[in-house]
């Protein structure tokens, strides 16, 4: 595959992972914490989203084959799923959920496992578009890349927990909407582009 398909990858699992959506719920969800307990927080929770993350990717399409799903049903099925996440980004339920998500949590605990790590960072749409983006090339060059890519936006994850703080304070709340909304049109937009490709894939046209 060439580059451009690794720079979709990027893109696609940059905005169903949502970082930019995700940093000012990291910080309702360590109220009190100090910067240190914050970082700890969020390379623990990282380092298991990505852990989950490679496990479903390289895993995934064995479990189809196993119960006769072809990667092209998974490859549609997915767009609808990203799709509705989409949605939810557009109309901000993705992030309303987040926020009861953190109100909700008892600010004494650990919320790098849950709902940190799973599933707000290695949610159901981070996993199937995993299985999508690993289904498109059998090489393990192809499978490195996309991992590569993965950890990369997890990378960004981290960056922004470190700045969450002041970059929460200086997008304030419409900010974050703002750029919120726009993730979700691409998000649409390349979700299409997976039951296109699916349907495609699948004989039907």
């Amino acid at each position: 595959m060439d580059m451009a398909a690794y720079i979709t990858a990027f893109v696609t699992l940059f905005v169903v992972i949502d970082p930019i959506g995700l940093t000012p719920v990291f910080i309702a969800l360590t109220p009190g914490q100090s910067a240190e307990q914050r970082r700890r927080i969020g390379i623990r929770a990282l380092f298991i989203a990505a852990i989950l993350l490679m496990v479903f990717g390289l895993a995934g399409e064995a479990i189809l084959s196993g119960i006769g799903i072809s990667i092209s049903a998974f490859r549609i099925a997915g767009g609808l799923l990203l799709f509705l996440t989409a949605l939810d980004m557009l109309f901000e339920r993705r992030t309303e959920r987040r926020e009861d998500k953190a109100d909700s949590d008892d600010p004494g605990q650990d919320p790098s496992v849950f709902p940190l790590a799973m599933p707000l960072l290695a949610g159901p749409g981070a996993l199937a578009t995993m299985i999508l983006l690993v289904g498109e090339g059998p090489s393990v060059a192809h499978v490195l890349m996309v991992n590569l890519v993965m950890l990369v936006v997890l990378g960004i994850c981290m960056v922004l927990f470190v700045l969450a703080t002041p970059l929460a304070r200086a997008l304030g709340r419409t900010g974050v909407m703002v750029v919120t909304r726009l993730l979700g049109m691409l998000l649409a937009a390349l979700s299409v582009q997976f039951v296109i490709d699916g349907l495609k894939g699948s004989g039907l046209f």
